[in-house]
C-alpha cells in the first residue's frame, strides 16, 4: 500500500518590513531550510526551523492495517503513515513555553516581557485564523487551549508585577482581545467555548496563573497529539499531592472539582472519572474534602 503525503506549512514571519506570508510545500522543503536558517534569530523563526526541519516527527501519525484495509494490531499487517495537517500552527507558543516555562509549570513572566513581541505576534495570528466549522474537534479545542492560555500570560504581564491574578480587577471578565467582532474575556472562552464541547479534562490543561491551577505545560497543545496530553496533564494533577491527596477511602481535592462537578460527571460519578486517571482503586463511598486554593502567582 502506498501512502499519498502532502505537506503544506504556513508561516507568519516578522521582520522590519512588515509581515511576510510563505507557504512551503514538500518539493521546496530544502530550499526553505536554508531560507530560514538566514532569517534572524527569533521565537518565531526558531519555531520555523525546527518545523521545516522535522515535520513528520509533529505530526506522523503511523497505523497498521490488515489485508482488508481496516486497522490492524498483528504484527503480519502493512504498516502505512498519515500525515496530520495541524489546521492551526501553534509553533510560535510552543517556542515561547519551552523559553520561559519550567519542567514543573514554574513561569517567568519577566522572560515573557522580554519576549512581549512575539506573544503578540501569536496572539494576532489566533484573532487572524480563527476556528472554522470543518475543523476537527481536536483542532478547536488546541486552539481554544492554547487561546486561553496564551492570553492569559498577557492579562498577567498587563499588571506585572503582581502577586496574584486576584489583584487584577476582575481578571476573567476583561474584554481586552477582539476575535473577530466579538470582544472576549477569559470567562467567555472556558466557560461558553470550552466546557460546551464536553471534554472535562480540559480544566488541567487550562491554567490561571496560580500556584493550585495545574501545571502549565511547556508544550503547547496540537490535535495530533491532543488525547496524550490531556491524559497526561490530567494524570500529572492527580498525583500531585500538593494540590490532590487520594486514597482508597479518603479524598482531599481541588476545588477545581467542586466548581465543575457536573462537568466530570457527564459519564459517570466524580469517582469514575477519577478512577479512569489515578493509580489508587478509589471507593466509591470514600470521603471527600476540599483543599484550600493557592492564589499566589505560578512564578
Amino acid at each position: 500500500m502506498k501512502a499519498i503525503l502532502l505537506f503544506v506549512f504556513t508561516f507568519i514571519v516578522s521582520s522590519c518590513c512588515g509581515t511576510n506570508k510563505a507557504i512551503v510545500y514538500q518539493s521546496q522543503q530544502t530550499k526553505e531550510i536554508v531560507a530560514a536558517t538566514e532569517l534572524p534569530d527569533t521565537i518565531e523563526t526558531a519555531a520555523i526551523r525546527e518545523t521545516l526541519q522535522s515535520p513528520k516527527e509533529s505530526n506522523s501519525i503511523k497505523i497498521s492495517l490488515g489485508e482488508d484495509g481496516t486497522e490492524s494490531d498483528d504484527g503480519v499487517s502493512i504498516t502505512t503513515e498519515i500525515i496530520y495537517t495541524e489546521a492551526f500552527d501553534h509553533s510560535i507558543f510552543n517556542a515561547l513555553l519551552k523559553k520561559h516555562v519550567s519542567e514543573n509549570g514554574h513561569v517567568d513572566y519577566k522572560g515573557f516581557k522580554s519576549d512581549a513581541k512575539s506573544l503578540q505576534n501569536y496572539i494576532a495570528l489566533l484573532k487572524t485564523y480563527q476556528p472554522k466549522d470543518s475543523w476537527s474537534k481536536e483542532d478547536k479545542l488546541a486552539y481554544w487551549i492554547n487561546a486561553y492560555n496564551a492570553l492569559t500570560i498577557d492579562l498577567i504581564l498587563r499588571n506585572y508585577p503582581t502577586k496574584s491574578i486576584k489583584d487584577i480587577k476582575n481578571p476573567w471578565d476583561q474584554r481586552l482581545w477582539q476575535f473577530g467582532d466579538k470582544w472576549l474575556n477569559l470567562n467567555a472562552i472556558e466557560h461558553d467555548i470550552l466546557r460546551n464541547m464536553d471534554e472535562p479534562r480540559i480544566h488541567f490543561a487550562i491554567v490561571c496563573a496560580s500556584v493550585s491551577c495545574p501545571t502549565l505545560q511547556n508544550d503547547a497543545f496540537i490535535a495530533s497529539n491532543l488525547e496524550a496530553q490531556l491524559t497526561n496533564a490530567t494524570k500529572e494533577f492527580l498525583a500531585d499531592s500538593s494540590k490532590n491527596e487520594i486514597s482508597q477511602n479518603n479524598l482531599r481535592l481541588s476545588k477545581i472539582f467542586k466548581w465543575f462537578k457536573k462537568d466530570f460527571e457527564q459519564n459517570g460519578s466524580l469517582i469514575d472519572f477519577l478512577n479512569q486517571y489515578t493509580t489508587v482503586a478509589i471507593s466509591e463511598s470514600a470521603e471527600k474534602s476540599y483543599k484550600d486554593y493557592n492564589w499566589d502567582l505560578n512564578d
